[in-house]
């Protein structure tokens, strides 16, 4: 394994570590960390961005980048966008996150998770990891065979299991909170959403919704589970370039990051933005042109910080600061997450600022310790 910036010849590092540096993506992260297992074929990256308010935590993902640059730039936003929503999550936690290069259908394997094991194992507890895009339960066990620094296991001293579900729970709770704020009503009956993606979050909030009474627009890749999710649902299946322009109450993006671009965001036909897909900005400069547009935007990593919360539960028997897994615990620090949302759309709003500036301005608060936000 090689501990360098990326992986590449040796000639060619101080050219890669200027890129880094230089990167737009680039934000005083304290380590990256490339890793490769010529026998097993992995190819990962790991990204600690802060570690001020405890150990890095964030999950890894599998993904077929087109190039190394892509993976790089990344699990540098992802880094960064889990030290502010764990911070919002009111966690003592850092942020870090992972990617692995391949495609999960055909270069996953046992070998290649373990391998990247025991590369978390060697940051000695500096970086916890956990599910996310591609990587499972059961890829998780795989992975925990090589380290003890690893949640949302079901084979654990406190198993919290895939948290796939209470990240759901959460964005489900933030969207009724962003129904509050530019209706004055949570109330989901017969309020339109159309939903972007059908996974374990997406699936599960589509859930949440059509069982208080919302009308569902969704679509996705995967026809067979668009499929299910019309017939347990009810819902108008959509088309992933379409769903765009589908009248609304809500659009909610529950797959890739980067969703919300020049392009896409003048087509949304919702006073509602609110999902829980990461990064969803394109850039940062989407945000001021949602907020001009008059869309009430959920900053990501504040809604959807339910699965942190659910992996931290796990953690923190781990790290002997709880006896069992507690499952009230999680949903009080649901509850004051999304009460976190509340502030921040209601300071945006009497500040006439875009929610995602308000937003980063407090976590970056949280962690630098002045924060007057009671997490």
């Amino acid at each position: 394994m090689t501990d360098s910036m990326m992986t590449v010849p040796e000639d060619n590092r101080a050219m890669v570590s200027n890129h880094l540096f230089d990167s737009n993506s680039f934000d005083a992260h304290e380590r990256v960390i490339s890793v490769f297992d010529e026998k097993s074929g992995l190819k990962a990256i790991i990204a600690l961005h802060s570690t001020r308010l405890g150990p890095a935590a964030g999950g890894t993902r599998m993904y077929p980048y087109a190039t190394a640059e892509d993976a790089f730039r990344d699990v540098l936003r992802l880094s960064r966008g889990m030290s502010y929503k764990n911070a919002m999550a009111g966690l003592p936690l850092g942020g870090g996150k992972a990617v692995i290069i391949g495609d999960p259908k055909t270069d996953k394997s046992e070998a290649a998770l373990r391998a990247f094991g025991r590369a978390v194992n060697e940051l000695a507890g500096r970086y916890y990891t956990a599910e996310d895009m591609n990587i499972s339960v059961h890829d998780i066990e795989t992975i925990a065979q090589e380290t003890a620094y690893v949640a949302g296991r079901e084979n654990s001293p406190a198993p919290s299991g895939d948290p796939s579900p209470v990240t759901a729970r959460g964005i489900y709770l933030g969207i009724k909170t962003c129904l509050q704020q530019k209706f004055g009503s949570d109330d989901l009956a017969g309020r339109k959403i159309a939903v972007l993606g059908i996974g374990k979050v997406g699936g599960a909030l589509a859930r949440h919704l059509a069982a208080e009474g919302a009308e569902l627009i969704i679509a996705d890749t995967n026809l067979d589970v668009l499929a299910q999710m019309k017939h347990e649902t009810g819902a108008r299946v959509s088309t992933i370039g379409g769903i765009f322009d589908e009248e609304c109450d809500v659009f909610s993006p529950n797959a890739v990051g980067g969703i919300l671009d020049d392009m896409t965001v003048e087509r949304i036909k919702a006073p509602i933005i609110a999902g829980g897909a990461n990064n969803q900005l394109s850039v940062t400069a989407i945000g001021q042109r949602i907020h001009d547009r008059g869309i009430l935007y959920a900053p990501d990593y504040v809604i959807n910080g339910g699965g942190i919360i659910n992996v931290y539960a796990e953690i923190r028997v781990l790290q002997g600061k709880a006896e069992s897994y507690d499952k009230d615990w999680v949903e009080k620090k649901l509850q004051k997450m999304n009460a976190n949302l509340a502030h921040v759309l209601a300071r945006a709003e009497d500040e006439g600022r875009p929610t995602h500036d308000v937003a980063d301005e407090e976590a970056r608060a949280i962690i630098a310790g002045t924060s007057a936000l009671v997490v």
